[in-house]
């Protein structure tokens, strides 16, 4: 069995009774469209609902599927300028469903896919890009001990160990990895920049994991905390703006689409305005972080692959999105070759 068949609806209403949630109905579960990685659900209780996200079930890979981080990252940031859900319980008491889980506020609003935007007016559009914009410039301005986040990660040679994950989990995967992606696993350790400044970084922020107000251009909650840690903010945001550079015709990107005519900034313009809300720059190395971001991007996308081989995919189309693995890896050996020549900023 898969999917909300395999929870038990029954042991969740106990559950939810012992903690005086829900209106003691019987509990119906309705899976969320979106999201490869962690299966989750619109879990509902008479009138009251919440969502349920859970780990997936089979053997797992080493560190993934961290939800507890999600629901650790979230809880903090509960009184900061970073919109995120109400977080309600967390739960490691396998007796319940099996596996972990979590529940937090339903948030009602849009979840954007394409970045285009279609069907929005143009003046929309570009609001709605510069507030997102401003929400990952106030994810970086974050103080992490402030909010009790000190031990989330190690606030140091954040791409060296990033690469190295992801390196590692490309070399144990059983399909097979791109030449482009291999040569990326060679390249990037031997270029990556001096600067070392440390953040919270979300790991995955782009449009579709953000909920927008109905009818207004704010985000109303930051989704899918799972790959958050300390890390290296100009990363970060690099992967913010990979849609600049992939192909609308590809996945998820505005590369070769008219942005002028649609309201959408240039990718320049666009790196202005967070350099501007941060005072950091990305300078010499922007190139730099953005080979980088296609290769984790890859890296991300073929454990998805692997995760499908094995049975354990939370999305039915898991397959065909593995599949654009090795052509975000070319984009990325382009920019690596970019920054090899001096080639910087936006092409």
């Amino acid at each position: 069995m898969s999917g909300a068949a395999s929870l038990d609806t029954t042991s969740i209403a106990d559950y939810l009774q012992r903690l005086s949630l829900g209106e003691g109905h019987p509990v119906q579960l309705r899976p969320l469209s979106g999201g490869q990685s962690n299966p989750t659900y619109v879990l509902t209780s008479g009138a009251w609902q919440c969502v349920l996200r859970t780990k997936p079930p089979g053997t797992l890979l080493p560190s993934a599927h961290a939800i507890d981080r999600e629901y650790r990252v979230m809880q903090a940031l509960q009184d900061s300028d970073v919109p995120v859900p109400k977080m309600l319980a967390y739960c490691d008491d396998l007796s319940v469903i099996g596996r972990e889980f979590y529940l937090m506020e339903l948030v009602q609003g849009r979840v954007l896919v394409d970045q285009s935007l279609p069907g929005v007016l143009p003046e929309q559009r570009a609001a709605m890009y510069d507030e997102m914009n401003r929400v990952i410039a106030g994810l970086h301005s974050v103080d992490y001990r402030g909010v009790g986040l000190e031990s989330y990660g190690k606030p140091s040679n954040y791409f060296s160990r990033q690469i190295g994950r992801w390196s590692r989990q490309c070399q144990a995967s059983t399909l097979p990895v791109s030449r482009e992606m291999r040569s990326l696993m060679d390249w990037l350790p031997e270029h990556i920049p001096a600067d070392d400044e440390s953040t919270l970084v979300h790991g995955d922020f782009r449009l579709d994991n953000l909920i927008f107000h109905p009818t207004e251009t704010r985000v109303l909650a930051v989704l899918d905390w799972e790959l958050s840690t300390l890390g290296h903010p100009m990363a970060d945001f690099a992967y913010h703006c990979m849609a600049w550079r992939i192909p609308a015709t590809l996945w998820r990107g505005v590369g070769g689409l008219d942005l002028q005519a649609l309201g959408i900034p240039s990718e320049e313009e666009y790196l202005r305005r967070y350099e501007q809300r941060t005072g950091r720059l990305a300078g010499e190395h922007w190139e730099f972080y953005m080979a980088y971001n296609l290769f984790r991007m890859a890296a991300i996308l073929y454990g998805i692959g692997e995760r499908a081989a094995q049975g354990n995919a939370a999305a039915g189309n898991a397959l065909e999105t593995a599949a654009k693995a090795s052509p975000l890896a070319e984009i990325g050996w382009r920019c690596a070759l970019r920054h090899e020549t001096g080639s910087q900023r936006n092409p």
